[in-house]
């Protein structure tokens, strides 16, 4: 399973920075290979600069070897060994009118001191973070989610959409980071799901990401916006990095397992701003958003 998984998001990350440079039409993304001295390693994808994209990585890792004593502790085992792989992207694009996007597609195994795999699991998931909310594309986001999900379970949509809104949860603003989408992790095999069935369910949703993303992008990106709407998404910006160093389990397994510090902090944008206090104006479309975060909706 961990070949076949790993085979499919090298793939996959050659499909996406593809399509990515064909929409951005001057950017191209600079690969860096490297390795984890305790094993494993993987290849990072970054733009920046580009007519669309302000700044973006999808990354690919492959990491094994002892698990180390902090992760140990979080899952409760002893003297065990570990393989995980996985396909991380996120895109900040210049443009305001267009949302930040993140996805995460993982595998995990743990071993016992024979190597015998005790425990493997899949993870992932992707979600929206716009600036300005355009509700037509918040809809169009979560209906590819939905299709996906169904292919599989009728109740995977449901669960996985309320999961990324309790998980990407700015727990010290008591607001949403964005709209949401998917967030599932821990999908092991059960009476009703194999994990080829989980392996299945998972590229799915990985082999969905730029349908429901890229229509978004195409659509917006040459919208025009002033530098009040610019500086109003490097505030928005501010409040990602918050959720990423704070709060995402994601930052704090590469940061725990000596990953590559470059690789996680990829997805902290290049331009930010924190204001004292900062409100915007009643009734603005800027306040609409805040309403919007405060309160998780059913976009389908």
């Amino acid at each position: 399973m961990k070949d076949t998984f790993y085979a499919y998001i090298q793939q996959l990350q050659d499909t996406i920075t593809t399509k990515l440079e064909e929409v951005d039409g001057v950017a191209t993304f600079k690969e860096d290979l490297w390795k984890r001295p305790e094993g494993g390693g993987g290849r990072t994808r970054v733009i920046e600069n580009g007519a669309v994209f302000e700044k973006g990585g999808v990354n690919i890792s492959a990491v094994h070897g002892a698990l180390p004593e902090s992760m140990q502790n979080y899952f409760g085992v002893k003297n065990a060994d570990f393989f995980a792989c996985g396909l991380s992207l996120v895109l900040h694009p210049k443009n305001p009118m267009v949302p930040t996007v993140h996805a995460n597609w993982r595998y995990f195994e743990m071993y016992d001191k024979e190597g015998n795999i005790v425990d493997q699991w899949f993870g992932g998931g992707q979600d929206l973070t716009p600036y300005y909310l355009f509700e037509e594309d918040a809809i169009h986001f979560h209906n590819i989610c939905k299709i996906s999900c169904d292919k599989h379970n009728p109740s995977f949509h449901k669960k996985y959409k309320e999961r990324c809104d309790t998980y990407f949860w700015n727990a010290h603003r008591n607001e949403a980071r964005g709209l949401g989408g998917l967030f599932f992790d821990y999908c092991k095999a059960t009476d009703d799901m194999s994990m080829q069935d989980w392996y299945n369910f998972v590229t799915e949703v990985g082999n969905s990401f730029l349908e429901a993303y890229i229509p978004i992008v195409i659509k917006r990106k040459d919208l025009p916006y002033t530098k009040e709407q610019r500086d109003w998404q490097e505030v928005r910006r501010g409040r990602y990095v918050e959720f990423n160093l704070v709060h995402d389990k994601g930052t704090l397994f590469g940061l725990r397992t000596n990953g590559r510090i470059e690789s996680i902090l990829m997805s902290l944008p290049p331009h930010v701003q924190w204001h004292y206090n900062h409100h915007p104006e009643k009734g603005s479309s800027e306040e609409k958003l805040l309403q919007v975060l405060a309160t998780p909706k059913d976009w389908v």
